[in-house]
């Protein structure tokens, strides 16, 4: 068999390992390598190749990740018995490999989207009992309408955790609850008015909040950010007297906002009559240091909305999130908006409102903690060491996801599509920008979630391999 390999073109901008793994790929569709032959071992076909083992070992694990062969411990790889396979030209890709076919997404090994979260270690047994409660023929109540603000006892429990983790002075009225943070945009929108009046955004920041701003014709102020957050003489000068921020753990920077930089951000408010939206999305996990005060529990005027989500702690997929509101603009909630039919379902609402109640989210979030702790030191060790110094980490104190700065002369586009060929998700925080200066270095937001210890080691291993050849020499600030 090593006599048929192809020849690698070394200047090729498709990577070695996509080569040789693009070679078997087409041999064993075309029957040219038939099923149980054995490929040559990885020493070997490096050897032969001269190429390093690790690019055949990407090479096998496509072929691997996508069933054209099997891995039999301490033996090597085998090529498997494609069903339905057809010989020479006339070969089609098998049943496993359908996502090759163009135009379809490529398989993914590895995804390190920075909203996964980790499924594995979620209560189910104890949701599905607390959420079987809730469907009883003595709670039929529950299967009406309910408060259009949602239901009062999740409030209360939202109030009395919010007061105990993040210092938010509120009571239960002043919560109300949304299907997602977007919702809840959009339900302020319809209080601050919506008569194209600006407001002001991190640069980068929110993608999906700036679009619903930008769908309701206010006008987007992109604010520059600084060290320690956003810069406030810069949200001065623009104007603006709404401003949009993620002061626990900026998007997508990872930023951290200091108490001082708070108290200033405070005073602008307090100076121009301003509103500050603060969305403190994944708050309850930060790895270092002591917990930071939210905004609104600093605040003495009422500058601040306060807004939060169960999606990054939870799960996702119940769809609830909310919005602590000051006094000053409940009145006019409960005049304008008291039309809108609540959005979250009022099982979801009591089943969580249980999950509060009965001691179980402390249990969860604690618990969550050390997972995510872990997790977090494990990609911040394996991006040391296997990037050294071709990346730079921000954000590495709070959150589910770091920002990740690559010495490359290809663009963030470009990388993204080679990580992309090699069955691995990563994010670039181009999307983030309104105006994004040219010759910034390429950075992407690495989300670990939704990823185990191994899968995060194997994962970064496999994106520095596929991208070893476009980054540049190493570097120290």
């Amino acid at each position: 068999m090593l006599d048929i390999l192809p020849r690698l073109h070394g200047e090729s901008a498709v990577p070695l390992y996509m080569q040789l793994y693009h070679h078997f790929r087409e041999e064993i569709q075309a029957n040219r390598i038939a099923a149980g032959t054995k490929l040559p071992s990885v020493r070997r076909l490096s050897a032969h190749l001269q190429i390093s083992k690790t690019t055949v070992e990407m090479a096998y694990h496509q072929l691997l990740a996508e069933g054209y062969v099997e891995s039999r411990d301490r033996s090597g790889f085998y090529v498997v018995e494609i069903e339905g396979g057809l010989s020479g030209d006339q070969a089609v890709p098998p049943a496993a490999a359908v996502s090759r076919l163009p135009g379809a997404e490529k398989p993914v090994s590895y995804d390190f989207h920075m909203a996964r979260i980790d499924a594995e270690h979620f209560p189910f047994a104890v949701w599905r009992r607390l959420s079987n409660q809730c469907i009883r023929p003595e709670a039929k109540e529950l299967l009406h309408y309910g408060d259009r603000q949602g239901e009062y006892g999740l409030r209360t429990q939202i109030a009395h955790y919010l007061r105990q983790s993040r210092g938010v002075r509120c009571t239960p009225e002043q919560v109300v609850i949304a299907a997602g943070t977007q919702i809840a945009i959009l339900l302020i929108c319809q209080l601050l008015g919506m008569d194209g009046r600006a407001v002001a955004m991190e640069e980068p920041g929110y993608q999906d909040v700036r679009a619903v701003f930008a769908k309701l014709g206010f006008t987007m102020k992109p604010i520059p950010l600084e060290e320690d957050g956003l810069n406030i003489q810069a949200l001065r000068e623009s104007g603006a007297r709404v401003v949009y921020i993620t002061p626990s753990h900026q998007d997508p920077s990872g930023t951290v906002m200091p108490v001082a930089k708070r108290m200033k951000l405070l005073q602008w408010a307090d100076e121009v009559g301003g509103v500050i939206l603060e969305d403190d999305y994944d708050s309850e996990f930060r790895y270092r240091g002591k917990p930071i005060p939210s905004l609104q529990g600093l605040d003495a005027r009422g500058s601040v909305i306060y807004l939060g989500t169960f999606s990054k702690a939870l799960l996702p997929a119940i769809r609830v999130s909310y919005l602590v509101l000051p006094q000053a603009l409940l009145e006019r909630y409960r005049e304008q908006c008291c039309h809108f039919d609540q959005t979250v379902s009022r099982l979801h609402q009591k089943t969580l409102e249980l999950f509060m109640q009965s001691g179980e989210w402390e249990r969860h979030i604690r618990k969550m903690r050390v997972i995510y702790q872990k997790k977090h030191a494990a990609l911040l060790q394996a991006v040391k060491a296997i990037f050294q110094d071709n990346v730079r980490v921000m954000g590495q104190d709070a959150g589910l996801s770091v920002m990740l700065e690559v010495q490359s002369e290809k663009s963030a586009e470009e990388l993204e599509k080679i990580a992309e060929e090699a069955g691995i998700k990563v994010y670039s925080t181009t999307r983030k920008w309104m105006n994004r200066p040219q010759g910034l270095v390429p950075s992407f937001q690495l989300g670990f979630g939704g990823l185990s210890v191994e899968e995060i080691w194997r994962g970064i291993e496999r994106l520095h391999a596929c991208w070893k050849p476009y980054l540049r020499e190493n570097r120290r600030e």
